[in-house]
């Protein structure tokens, strides 16, 4: 006999991988993963019926799981009610977790009821223990038999209503455990209790049931989650044991999975490497063969101790129109006991010259562009528009791109040092993940911007700030032509004046006078120079919050993570088209009266400064700019198959009330905030099992408080093993800023290609989940309709920035603590001595040239002629649960905001 095999139904839960995994792993059980809606099984069918016993007979029992919604919605359980319908011989044993659960209790009759306040995220004790039962009757708990008391973790806002509130509280205590006399099918088998306040004011919540006669059963409570006690996984082991007990008790014997079976339709639970079919289908060009063939070579040399990343880029980059600084900007600020989330910074060199890849949501071809040899760097040069094979994504299309450039740790003549030798390096906006989950955007985006870029980096700069070196690097075909641009720039590195200079780089004199470009003069025409900051209403943003409790309450997320954005318009810098460099002056235009307009690079020198983080960044590429302060990684992973990712929820500002790391502890150690960041926990563990496979998770670190230069945050830390590499040493550390480091070095690996990357795991994990609640897919389609008009795309807001290198290493930061803009959204202001006032939002998408205007914190208020302006988007929001207040959420938002505002309103 073979493994059992087990028929999960998946209702579109962020949690449903994690509890494949448990099934898999204690249960020693294959289990196959079918949707609710799976499009050859049509309850409109005449065939239905049959069709689905076919399918459960295949199975030695069926898992309804969890899932957003209500269990009297059709197309919330989907096939999950009729699996209860189907009569002998076809009846399979059957367990409802959650959704599923609540499902079997309305099949059984009984209602399904709001709760007073939901319960997501909370961990409560189950009581399923008979007191003074003796062994025969404890022996009629079914599969909590022999279990101990323990704790488990909701996630739920609607219960099972089977008369529990009628029974006096004196005889409770016995009658709990009977038949409900209008629900004689249904045996109660788990409660658990919540006070709400006042005497007589206990919530009894239904844990878990059975049906009388058949083999259902059901758990409310989440037994996969990470927070539930290992001892209450002995209920899955007693519910399979009885499953498989009822099956020989009845002659049932499983078939064999057909041809049309069918399951894991899903395409999130999928690997991308299953997915492919051959190779991929682009022709022969210039942008498929360059760089193929290259070699690494490197020189290091000792960096002062007073040169900055900054100073670095401003010395080798000078004259460049796009950038990539990948800035651990937190790592000087203690000198002992360095944060080793902030050991190294990565500066791409020579961007304009590099290969770059974009990708926009619902195109069918990825374009290639890059400046030509004989460019004169005005315009761009498009290479190529090089379409997608059928069925093929973006990431498949990234998957080869990189497979043939790849440069295996330990081969050619040199080991390749961490973090980063070169390779892709860019972005991803929020809507690049919304395609991967199936959330359909707004039908008029209105603009051609890119939701992936990726430049293929050959030439960068690696700086260990815990060692102090620097490493210039080259992936080049030619040994000779590499030694001699690695000495040049060394060369340039080592006679620049600020090489020698002992003035720290932090000095406002040396920042203002000498490494920060020059403002830059807009026109004389008298127009108003300062930034308009139009920031969320206060009103608007906490009717939203409570729109988020509205659905919590219904049952559709247990989570929503609500953000809006901020827009500053301000006159357009020129020095955009290359912002390093010097702009005219006064003293070159003593004609033109000069008014300031800081650029970019300006505001991220003056961000980095203000707010150190060890995941900063600064780019300007695939025409977009941004400045971010991001203290958040989102996804870090070895060339030996080792994931991480840090989500971070719960936040505190720094002050004089909350100034120490144990007085935010105090405060974020409390059942709201840990809730937040457990669910997420959850949903990323959901997201690496898709990849990584059934007990190959863990969570090495979970509700952890650490300090930040303005805030403190909690965070946890979940790792994953990719199938396929060889077996990761017994310890590890995850190191580095956009880096991921192990203790024992870059060793050998196989020549034979991995059968997945990081970038199956990048793929799997968009949207970031600490940006979109839980369950995922729901919650993203709620705040679709919630975030507008200000917010209606949240771009590069919530998106990732970082790299993956030649090797398979990578590492991505979420966009958070950030502004950006995009080249494209210029307004022409115009005006007669008209007056700039407070409004309401327009109801036009600000992203495609137009300008909401909400409250106005700081404007030049005399508008006259005709100028240009840019626009800047600063996202800002947070986690809402059902404990959450809307003062408290705007209070949220507005702590975010203030570290990236407070740049423009002193500028």
């Amino acid at each position: 006999m073979g493994r059992p095999r087990i028929l999960f139904i998946d209702a579109y839960d962020s949690f449903s991988n994690n509890i494949v995994s448990l099934l898999t792993t204690i249960l020693s059980a294959d289990v196959d993963v079918l949707p609710i809606d799976p499009v050859h099984l049509d309850p409109q069918d005449g065939n239905f019926k049959n069709a689905l016993a076919t399918l459960v007979n295949q199975y030695h029992a069926v898992v309804c799981g969890p899932g957003p919604g209500a269990p009297h919605v059709d197309s919330d359980v989907g096939i999950m009610k009729h699996v209860w319908d189907l009569e002998a011989p076809h009846m399979a044993p059957v367990l409802g977790i959650c959704l599923g659960f609540q499902s079997l209790v309305v099949h059984c009759g009984a209602e399904v009821k709001r709760l007073q306040q939901g319960l997501h995220g909370m961990i409560r004790e189950i009581d399923h223990l008979v007191p003074h039962a003796t062994k025969q009757q404890q022996q009629g708990r079914d599969i909590f038999t022999g279990v101990p008391t323990f704790k488990a973790t909701l996630y739920h806002s609607l219960h099972a209503d089977v008369g529990q509130d009628a029974i006096p509280a004196a005889q409770w205590r016995g009658a709990k455990w009977a038949s409900p006399a209008p629900y004689p099918d249904l045996v109660p088998l788990a409660w658990t209790y919540e006070d709400r306040g006042g005497e007589h004011n206990v919530e009894r919540i239904l844990m878990g049931v059975r049906h009388r006669t058949k083999p259902f059963w059901g758990l409310q409570y989440h037994p996969e989650s990470v927070c539930t006690e290992a001892a209450g996984h002995q209920v899955l082991v007693n519910w399979f044991q009885e499953a498989m007990a009822w099956n020989q008790a009845t002659g049932r014997k499983p078939g064999e999975a057909g041809s049309e079976t069918n399951v894991s339709e899903r395409p999130e639970t999928h690997m991308l490497a299953q997915q492919q079919a051959g190779a991929t289908t682009i022709d022969a060009s210039s942008a498929w063969s360059r760089d193929v063939d290259a070699k690494y070579f490197s020189m290091s040399i000792d960096i002062p101790l007073h040169v900055e990343v900054p100073d670095l880029v401003e010395i080798l980059q000078g004259d460049e129109r796009e950038f990539i600084v990948l800035d651990s900007a937190s790592a000087k600020l203690r000198r002992t006991g360095l944060d080793v989330r902030g050991r190294y910074s990565i500066i791409a060199l020579d961007v304009d010259e590099a290969l770059k890849l974009e990708y926009r949501t619902g195109d069918r071809h990825v374009t290639a562009r890059c400046y030509s040899p004989d460019s004169s760097r005005v315009t761009q040069n498009i290479i190529a528009k090089i379409d997608l094979g059928p069925g093929e994504t973006i990431w498949q299309f990234l998957a080869a791109f990189w497979s043939k450039r790849r440069i295996p740790s330990g081969h050619h003549h040199h080991d390749t040092p961490e973090p980063f030798i070169g390779g892709f390096m860019g972005y991803t906006t929020y809507e690049l993940g919304l395609e991967g989950i199936d959330v359909k955007l707004h039908s008029e985006r209105r603009h051609d911007r890119a939701d992936l870029s990726f430049a293929w980096v050959t030439k960068s700069i690696v700086i260990d700030h815990l060692e102090g070196t620097l490493r210039i690097q080259q992936l080049c075909a030619s040994e000779q032509d590499s030694q001699h641009w690695l000495g040049t720039i060394a060369d340039k590195l080592t006679r620049s004046p600020t090489w020698s200079d002992a003035i720290p780089a932090a000095s406002n004199i040396r920042q203002n006078e000498e490494l920060t470009p020059p403002h830059t003069p807009t026109s004389g025409t008298g127009l108003a120079t300062k930034p308009m900051i139009c920031v969320p209403e206060a009103a608007e943003y906490e009717a939203k919050v409570r729109a988020c409790q509205d659905s919590i309450a219904a049952g559709d997320s247990y989570e929503l993570c609500l953000t809006d954005q901020t827009l500053v318009t301000r006159p357009r810098s020129r020095a955009e088209g290359s912002p390093l460099q010097p702009s005219p002056s006064s003293h070159d235009r003593p004609d033109k009266p000069t008014s300031a307009t800081p650029s970019s690079w300006h505001l991220y020198r003056t961000l980095r400064q203000r707010q150190p983080a060890p995941f900063a960044s600064y780019l300007r590429l695939g025409g977009a700019t941004l400045v971010s302060a991001s203290p958040e990684r989102f996804l870090a992973y070895s060339n030996k198959g080792v994931c991480s990712m840090r989500p971070m929820k719960g936040t505190v500002r720094k002050s004089d009330n909350v100034a120490t790391l144990a007085a935010a502890e105090r405060i974020l150690h409390v059942p709201k905030e840990e809730a937040e960041n457990l669910m997420i926990v959850d949903l990323v563990r959901h997201d690496l099992h898709a990849v990584c496979g059934p007990g190959n998770v863990t969570v090495p670190h979970l509700l952890v408080v650490e300090e930040y230069a303005s805030v403190f945050q909690m965070i946890s830390v979940v790792e994953g093993q990719l199938p396929g590499y060889q077996s990761p040493p017994q310890s590890h550390s995850i190191n580095g800023n956009n880096s991921m480091s192990q203790s024992n070095g870059d060793g050998d690996v196989s020549r034979k290609e991995p059968p997945v990357t990081g970038l199956d795991v990048l793929a799997a994990s968009l949207p970031p989940g600490s940006m979109t609640g839980a369950p995922k897919k729901r919650s993203c389609e709620i705040l679709q309709g919630l975030e507008g008009p200000r917010a209606r795309e949240r771009s590069l807001y919530s998106g990732v920035v970082g790299y993956m290198d030649a090797t398979g290493r990578g590492d991505w930061s979420v966009t958070i603590r950030s502004l950006f803009r995009w080249d494209d959204e210029t307004v022409a202001v115009t005006g007669g001595a008209s007056t700039i006032a407070t409004g309401t939002p327009s109801t036009a998408d600000t992203q495609d040239g137009t300008v909401g205007v909400g409250r106005v914190v700081e404007a030049g208020t005399e508008v006259a002629d005709t100028m240009q302006t840019e626009t800047w988007h600063i996202g800002a929001g947070g986690a809402v649960t059902a404990l959450s207040t809307p003062w408290g959420e705007r209070d949220e938002m507005v702590t975010k905001l203030k570290g990236s505002v407070g740049i423009f309103e002193d500028a």
